[in-house]
């Protein structure tokens, strides 16, 4: 099977290590990977700051890159939310509705991509860590289901996963870091605080923007938890 590979702008510019992981994981269970390498930014950062029109252009320039028929596999639900639904208020109807319908059938989350379509049913790795999963929940309200995630992180031989409560947010929601920074840090340091109390080694995200929050704000504070992408864990 050939796969697109949709990479965020935030991972290609800090984490791109996280990409060449969710490459190697993919390679592992089979599949050959195409990276368009004109796409660019999804105009998730227009959108949330309520910039539709310049949302728009972004998303026609986007969705012209990826009309092969064939699976795209993202690395950041944030970014798949927006072009999987939220690009329907965008497209619906338009002159590019059956172009965004294709994206929107074939685009997934990388481990939605790993149990739903390659039928993976257990991770095939062994980590001797207590973890906690931070998802991304602008992802969730965008149609993002983190029960693969879960799945996948809790069959890792010697992991010890631990539950947050429902609503757990680190506080980044795409823009908010930059649109209210002071109640953005409080969040990501209330959650860090409850993470800590909870004995957890290890912080483990779908969502590479809620890692590089969750780190900055760390590294500001002085506290000191391994944070990974579910990619890095799996490969």
């Amino acid at each position: 099977m050939i796969v697109d590979l949709h990479i965020p702008c935030y991972v290609d510019r800090y984490f791109p290590f996280t990409a060449l992981n969710m490459v190697e994981v993919l390679k592992r269970y089979g599949c050959a990977v195409n990276y368009p390498s004109d796409q660019t930014c999804c105009g998730m950062p227009a959108l949330f700051d309520g910039f539709t029109e310049q949302c728009k252009e972004a998303g026609e320039y986007m969705i012209k890159q990826f009309q092969n028929d064939r699976p795209i596999v993202s690395c950041g639900t944030v970014c798949t939310s927006v072009m999987k639904c939220h690009y329907h208020d965008l497209f619906h109807n338009s002159a590019m509705h059956n172009e965004y319908k294709h994206v929107q059938q074939n685009l997934f989350e990388f481990s939605s991509f790993l149990t739903e379509k390659l039928n993976v049913k257990e991770a095939g790795k062994t980590l001797k860590l207590n973890a906690v999963f931070v998802g991304g929940c602008a992802g969730v309200n965008g149609c993002i289901n983190h029960s693969s995630d879960i799945h996948l992180i809790s069959t890792i031989h010697g992991i010890q996963l631990i539950s947050l409560p429902d609503g757990a947010c680190c506080g980044w929601g795409g823009t908010m870091a930059r649109n209210d920074e002071k109640k953005s840090v409080e969040m990501a340091s209330a959650l860090l605080h409850q993470i800590k109390s909870t004995g957890a080694d290890l912080i483990v995200s779908n969502e590479p923007g809620c890692l590089m929050h969750l780190m900055m704000v760390m590294k500001k504070q002085g506290m000191e938890i391994k944070t990974m992408h579910i990619a890095d864990v799996l490969a």
